[in-house]
């Protein structure tokens, strides 16, 4: 009886933590983005990440007894969709009663396996999903979380709408910097070791000319690891770029053997855990535009 009496004590002195709204995430990408939607409004709304910062892609994620407990009490679930998170089904059919807003939501998006053919957004069957790595497309991402939150704070659409043009503004800002920072690259030929970066080579006009792994992690055998080798030289000897979440072991004997280079491109599904600098994601891309520049040279 006294903690039934504390609880209604402190709902009629802080009669806000009443009304508190609980977001949660699928990922990194989708969280940073959230937070920056959500700024100044923490004291209403909570936002919490499903994934740890340090898982990465969602490609082969398995769902945990914590996620479905943290998402049993969520108002709503902020997904990155295209097939990014594969266990959705599974979440959508133990909440049915959960909203779900997915931020690729009549975005075009591109087939996996190919950098330049573009698929319709209804056409959600193997497409790649990394779709923020193109800060235009990141853009219209944010507009459809935005307009998710709206729905679930109306009363808080000013703040929201005002959060998401000033994300909008950086964003822009960022997509011309990184057209002027790559416009004159020397060489214009990469070979990637996971298919995170053919929205951002589309953009750029960056030719993926091979993909090492579809998939992070993927272990190489002798026979794949000669025919790559006989591909890469074949092109050139185009630079490598890894990403730092995974291994490079692959890529380093695959270095040894071409003479090709090996650098570091950030997908940016990882990153900090506390205090999350809401430019994270522009301070990242930019990192990424300076190492292409290192890597491929400028005219």
């Amino acid at each position: 009886m006294k903690k039934l009496f504390a609880l209604v004590l402190a709902l009629l002195v802080f009669p806000c933590l009443a009304f508190s709204e609980t977001v949660v995430t699928s990922f990194y990408p989708i969280w940073v983005m959230t937070l920056n939607l959500t700024k100044g409004l923490e004291d209403h709304i909570s936002v919490r990440n499903m994934a740890a910062p340090s898982a990465g892609c969602l490609h082969d994620y398995q769902l945990q007894t914590a996620d479905m407990k943290a998402l049993s009490g969520a108002d709503l679930f902020l997904v990155n969709g295209a097939g990014m998170e594969a266990f959705l089904p599974e979440i959508t059919r133990a909440l049915p009663d959960l909203p779900v807003v997915e931020a690729s939501e009549g975005i075009d998006l591109l087939k996996q396996g190919d950098a330049v053919e573009i698929l319709e957004p209804e056409e959600k069957e193997e497409v790649n999903a990394h779709l923020w790595l193109d800060p235009s497309r990141a853009v219209r991402m944010a507009e459809n979380l935005a307009a998710g939150l709206v729905r679930l704070l109306p009363s808080d659409e000013a703040a929201i709408t005002a959060n998401l043009e000033d994300y909008r503004s950086r964003l822009t800002v960022l997509d011309q910097q990184l057209r002027d920072g790559l416009k004159n690259l020397a060489r214009r030929d990469i070979i990637t070791f996971h298919e995170a970066f053919p929205y951002f080579a589309a953009a750029y006009d960056l030719n993926v000319v091979a993909v090492v792994n579809k998939e992070p992690g993927e272990v190489l055998t002798p026979t794949q690891l000669a025919e790559l080798v006989r591909e890469i030289k074949s092109l050139g000897n185009p630079p490598l770029f890894v990403e730092p979440q995974y291994t490079d072991l692959s890529a380093q004997t695959l270095s040894r053997e071409t003479g090709s280079s090996v650098w570091s491109l950030d997908p940016i599904v990882t990153g900090p855990e506390q205090d999350v600098p809401l430019d994270y994601y522009e301070t990242v891309m930019l990192q990424n535009m300076n190492t292409l520049i290192e890597a491929l040279g400028s005219d």
